[in-house]
């Protein structure tokens, strides 16, 4: 059985669900979609989060919910307190996704370093275009043995593992300029 925190409903972010999550991302989209709307000074942001918060933890029926249909709720939410323009401007922000790169790399294999880099080029989109800003990643060191079919740390997991942090770095600065929020984290493994 899962132990959900505050018997909040996981999330459901493209393919990945998230079970542990804080509720400061809900401030930083409200407060965007207000910015966007030019209502800079709304001063409801924490009554609407706590609401928000309120329905996730005591009356949000779901054990998964969807992204897409929470920030659906929170647009109907806003209409129905006369904040049309608001509700317009709102986007979906994730919390923060963790990803493993211990699967992406068993479904390439052994020595298919090429299919691994294009299923994380693949991920990263689809997370991205459903609203993570902040990536995390684990399973670095693993994803190496796992790609170079080896048991035992070599100096060609050590290469490989400065490629793939070298290929994180190069995607998140590849973004588009609009999209410099984003975030990618990299657990730090010795």
């Amino acid at each position: 059985m899962i132990s959900l925190i505050g018997n909040r409903p996981a999330l459901q972010i493209g393919r990945y669900q998230v079970i542990e999550y804080d509720t400061a991302w809900l401030d930083d989209a409200l407060r965007r979609a207000a910015l966007a709307a030019e209502h800079e000074d709304f001063p409801f942001v924490a009554d609407i989060r706590g609401g928000i918060v309120q329905y996730l933890e005591t009356r949000c029926p779901l054990k998964l919910l969807h992204l897409e249909d929470l920030f659906e709720r929170m647009r109907k939410m806003l209409v129905k307190i006369g904040c049309e323009r608001i509700a317009e401007k709102l986007e979906p922000l994730a919390p923060p996704v963790t990803v493993s790169l211990v699967r992406a790399a068993m479904e390439a294999g052994n020595g298919f370093e090429l299919g691994f880099f294009e299923t994380l080029r693949t991920e990263l989109n689809e997370l991205r275009a459903a609203g993570a800003e902040e990536i995390r990643f684990n399973g670095l060191r693993e994803s190496s043995m796992i790609l170079r079919g080896t048991a035992k740390w070599n100096k060609h997991c050590d290469a490989l593992l400065s490629e793939i942090r070298a290929f994180l770095r190069a995607w998140d600065r590849d973004q588009p300029e609009n999209d410099r929020q984003l975030r990618l984290c990299v657990e730090n493994e010795h």
